[in-house]
Parts: C-alpha cells; sequence; structure tokens
C-alpha cells in the first residue's frame, strides 16, 4: 500500500521527558541569488512531486491536485508543497521528478526529485519504493553516466525530508509494547538519517536543508478522534526527541566542516513552524488564517478510510471541504497548498541563509 503511513498513536512511557518545545501560488517567496541553479530532492511524501505508481498511488486519484495542476500529479496535497516552494526562494523551478526526467530532458538544469512518498530511511512493509539510501544511490547513477557533473553539484542545494514513515511502520510491528523500544529506534532512525546527509553532501553539492519532524501528534489521523480540537503531547514527545537528537547532529556537521562564510547544513525547521500556525491560526503576517488549523479538508468518511477513497462503484469514501484555502490541513497527514505556503513564510529567514541568497519582498 503506497498511500503516506506518517505515526500511529502511541503512548509513550514517563521516563521520556523531552518536549521541543483561487491559488495561492508561490508568490512573494523569491530570494536574490548569485549562481545556485539546480535543487536535488530526497525523502518522502511532504517533497514527492510525482514520483509514484499512478495505478496505486492516491496522489494521482482525485481529488488531490485539485488546486494545482487542476488534477492529480503525484503531489501529496492539493496543490503547491514544500518542494514548490523552497525553488521559488532560490528563483529556479521546482526540480523534474526521477521517474520523469527522461520524457523532460530539458528539465534537467532545474535539478530532480527523488522523493517517493511513504518511503523512510528504512525499508518499509509493503512500500514498494526506494528507501532514501536508494534514494541517494539512483542519484549517484545519474552522477556516475554524467547526467550530472561536479560543476552542477557545486551549484546545487538539496532539501532533505523525513516525516515519520519508519516510525509508523515501527509501531505497525510493535502495537502491543513499542513504547519499551521507541527511543532506541529513534536512536537508529536519526543516525541513518545523518549519515544519508553526510553522503549526499561528499558528493560535492553545496548546501543540505534538512527538515526536522512535524508535531506528529498534531495531525488529522491523530486528532480526528478529538474532533480535531487536542494534539496528543506524546507522539509530539517523540517528534521533539528525534529533532534533539537531528539538532546536535547537524550542530555537529556544520562545526566539522569549518565553514566560515556559510553553513553548509540548514535545519528546516517544521516543528516551531507548525507549532506556530497551531497557535496563531495561521500566518497574520502573511494575511494567512486558519478557524481551526487541526482541521483537514479531505478525510475518510471514518477511520478505515481516507482522501481518494472510493467503493468498488466509484462512490466517494470521503469527504471534501467547500474550500481548500480554510485549511491549514489537505488530508489526514500533509498540509494543503496555503498551509505550504504559510510554513514557507516562516521559513523565510532560514532560507535566507542558503548561500548567495538574500531575501527579496515582492
Amino acid at each position: 500500500m503506497e498511500r503516506e503511513m506518517l505515526f500511529l498513536p502511541f503512548v509513550l512511557c514517563s521516563f521520556i521527558c523531552l518536549l521541543t518545545g483561487t491559488n495561492v501560488g508561490v508568490e512573494g517567496l523569491k530570494g536574490n541569488h548569485d549562481h545556485l541553479k539546480k535543487l536535488f530532492v530526497f525523502g518522502d511524501s511532504y517533497a514527492d512531486t510525482g514520483n509514484t505508481n499512478k495505478t496505486l498511488s492516491d496522489a494521482w486519484k482525485v481529488p488531490y491536485g485539485m488546486t494545482f495542476p487542476g488534477k492529480p500529479d503525484g503531489r501529496w496535497c492539493n496543490g503547491h508543497i514544500l518542494t514548490d516552494y523552497v525553488p521559488k526562494f532560490m528563483s529556479i523551478r521546482t526540480p523534474v521528478a526521477f521517474r520523469s526526467w527522461k520524457n523532460h530532458p530539458n528539465k534537467l538544469k532545474q535539478g530532480m526529485n527523488f522523493a517517493y512518498g511513504g518511503t523512510g530511511v528504512f525499508d518499509i512493509p509493503g512500500v514498494i519504493y526506494p528507501n532514501m539510501t536508494r534514494q541517494i544511490d539512483l542519484f549517484q547513477q545519474l552522477v556516475d553516466q554524467k547526467v550530472y557533473n561536479s560543476s552542477d553539484l557545486q551549484d546545487s542545494v538539496v532539501l532533505v525530508t523525513l516525516s515519520g514513515n519508519d516510525y509508523s511502520a515501527y509501531v505497525a510491528e510493535y502495537p502491543n509494547n513499542y513504547t519499551v523500544g521507541i527511543i532506541d529506534f529513534i536512536k537508529k532512525v536519526v543516525p541513518q538519517l545523518v549519515s544519508n546527509v553526510e553522503r549526499i553532501y561528499s558528493m560535492g553539492v553545496k548546501q543540505v536543508l534538512v527538515a526536522n519532524l512535524q508535531p506528529l501528534g498534531c495531525i488529522p489521523r491523530i486528532t480526528q478522534a478529538e474532533n480535531s480540537s487536542v494534539c496528543d503531547k506524546f507522539d509530539n514527545t517523540a517528534a521533539g526527541y528525534h529533532n534533539l537528537l537531528l539538532k546536535a547532529a547537524v550542530d555537529k556537521l556544520n562545526l566539522d566542516a569549518h565553514k566560515n562564510d556559510y553553513q553548509p547544513f540548514i535545519l528546516l525547521d517544521l516543528f516551531d513552524s507548525f507549532t506556530y500556525v497551531f497557535n496563531n491560526k495561521g500566518v497574520p503576517s502573511g494575511s494567512i488564517t486558519f478557524e481551526n488549523p487541526l482541521e483537514a479538508c479531505c478525510l475518510g468518511i471514518n477511520q478505515n478510510y481516507h482522501c481518494a477513497s472510493v467503493d468498488k462503484n466509484g462512490t466517494k469514501l470521503y469527504t471534501l471541504c467547500d474550500d481548500p484555502k480554510s485549511t491549514f490541513f489537505w488530508d489526514g497527514a500533509h498540509p494543503s497548498q496555503r498551509g505550504w505556503r504559510s510554513i514557507s513564510l516562516l521559513l523565510r529567514d532560514t532560507l535566507s541563509k542558503i548561500h548567495g541568497i538574500s531575501p527579496k519582498r515582492n
């Protein structure tokens, strides 16, 4: 099953005490840049722009893509996602999806997206797509084949997302005693993620943007049980612990890189950005508001179904809001286009750390 699997509800033992605490489009996010020309992307459905199988993936079914481009196109959203907003800030186009690059060789100059919805740093049971290590292998193969050269890599930035599929799989595998080993498992996931980031950087890219975990206890699939009114504190604690380890690792990578003029590794703080939207019901400075940021636009009629579910006769087994601009979340796990825009606005200062870029407000 290829639909995105994010963190399932779970309860952590009391010894875990760390808590970190129309078409909107992508206008208004451009930055001034010197020479950066390409973006390469690795990760899961928070970054995937069309790599999953068209016949199997929900992202290729109605109503996904209803805002942009007006039909399903493989994005886990009604429209633009993080992978669209980051290149806009760099004043370049969204990179081509790996699965379709041979059909669009003229788009190679934009970079490439290797992210696949449903994947993690480790293999996920039931998911046929390449984990992050194998995504990097695909990138390495293109470099070996001279599709991209060293100059291309030196003029590039990389975006890496990991939004919780490894943890979903762990909870599903150990439904009765996952609280016993979840901390140890987090200590395996984060080092593997960091190892992947180091490998990508060692290939010669300029910088790597690494997204931390969003508040896993606040996704609609979790909050739906409480009428989309309360986040699960324990899930958020687990995400906070993951993020704590990741930040420490990224800080060390920057220290070891010995770069005085820029940071080779940039942490994109999704946790704090999501939390800001939840607490403020939007981004007032960006004129974006959500009446209830925990609600989703598209959900299954009950927890047995999800957005895009239909029965054998094609009857919808999901509900759809009247206006996707009204909700921060699109479905049970993913932000809407307006949700991603709000997050991108909050990440402007962080994105301005990309070497050779300074914000340009327009």
